[in-house]
């Protein structure tokens, strides 16, 4: 004979999905509100980017993008989203892109990847960077928030310098220290957007620029 529903688990079990579906769609408006804020701040910068156009652009009400603000808090979580995908995420080693470095064993594929790497970053941000940059000169928020994001940065090249010094590949006549800093400036999203926007090299270009200065600067010769 069956046995009989449990009613209490039952209804913990409806909650339960209910409570999965509402985190569900809760996240996909995030991510539609984010792509679109991600949109109209690279197109129009920060200044003429609105809450209403945001919402407008996703689909949403007004008061549904404000829960998720204020404008300040959307060009950060776009700017995040669209450099790795997520946003909040302190250290690169953690995700995809970061394990797919460390499974390399060999100097020059971990060279080329982090080059590629650099590079999709910046093609996939330029943009929105560069409405961060000029919107911080104004707002406090991101003008701590930019602070904040550089000394990030360097302590992204200083994990990933730091498997390289422990496989052997960089240079020993520099300090460490110094190395993090070079690679820090020779792979920002300044020099990309010095090259690339004011200088107008091609993305290849600057490809192969930035791989021969890191190899030679960074890494000992083979």
């Amino acid at each position: 004979m069956a046995p009989k529903p449990n009613a209490r688990n039952t209804v913990n079990g409806t909650r339960s999905y209910r409570s999965d579906l509402r985190r569900e769609q809760a996240e996909q408006t995030r991510s539609r509100i984010v792509a679109a804020a991600a949109e109209l701040f690279a197109a129009q910068g920060y200044a003429r980017t609105t809450l209403a156009k945001i919402a407008a652009a996703a689909g949403v009400s007004a008061e549904t993008v404000q829960g998720h603000g204020p404008k300040a808090a959307l060009i950060i979580a776009a700017l995040e989203h669209a450099a790795v995908g997520v946003t909040d995420e302190g250290n690169l080693l953690n995700l995809d892109k970061g394990r797919a470095f460390l499974s390399l064993d060999d100097r020059d594929e971990a060279l080329d990847y982090l080059v590629a790497m650099a590079t999709e970053i910046h093609e996939q941000t330029a943009r929105l960077s560069r409405a961060v940059i000029g919107a911080a000169a104004s707002d406090p928020e991101l003008d701590q928030y930019l602070k904040k994001l550089v000394t990030s940065i360097t302590g992204q090249c200083r994990r990933v310098l730091a498997i390289c010094r422990d496989r052997g590949w960089l240079r020993e006549d520099v300090p460490f220290n110094e190395l993090v800093e070079t690679t820090a400036v020779l792979t920002s999203v300044d020099t990309w957007l010095r090259i690339t926007y004011y200088d107008g090299w091609s993305v290849a270009r600057y490809r192969r620029w930035v791989r021969r200065m890191v190899a030679e600067t960074i890494f000992r010769r083979p």
